[in-house]
C-alpha cells in the first residue's frame, strides 16, 4: 500500500504546489470567495489530496502498483 501512495504522490505534490502558486496570484478583490474554510492552504491541500486519490485509483486499475 505504501508503494502505491509513493508512486501516486508526484502528481499530487504537483497539483498542491500549482494550486498554491495559482492562489497566490488570485485577485485580492475576490477575498476568500470559493476557498475551503477561507484558506488558500486548506484549498491546496484538498486539491492535492483529491489528486492523490485519483492517481492511486488509476495506478490500481492499470496494475502499476
Amino acid at each position: 500500500m505504501l508503494d502505491l501512495v509513493i508512486q501516486s504522490s508526484a502528481p499530487a505534490i504537483g497539483i498542491f504546489v500549482g494550486t498554491m502558486v495559482g492562489l497566490m496570484f488570485r485577485s485580492p478583490k475576490k477575498g476568500d470567495q470559493g476557498l475551503l474554510g477561507g484558506s488558500k492552504a486548506l484549498t491546496a491541500v484538498a486539491a492535492g489530496g483529491v489528486a492523490l486519490l485519483v492517481m492511486m485509483g488509476i495506478n490500481l486499475l492499470w496494475g502499476a502498483a
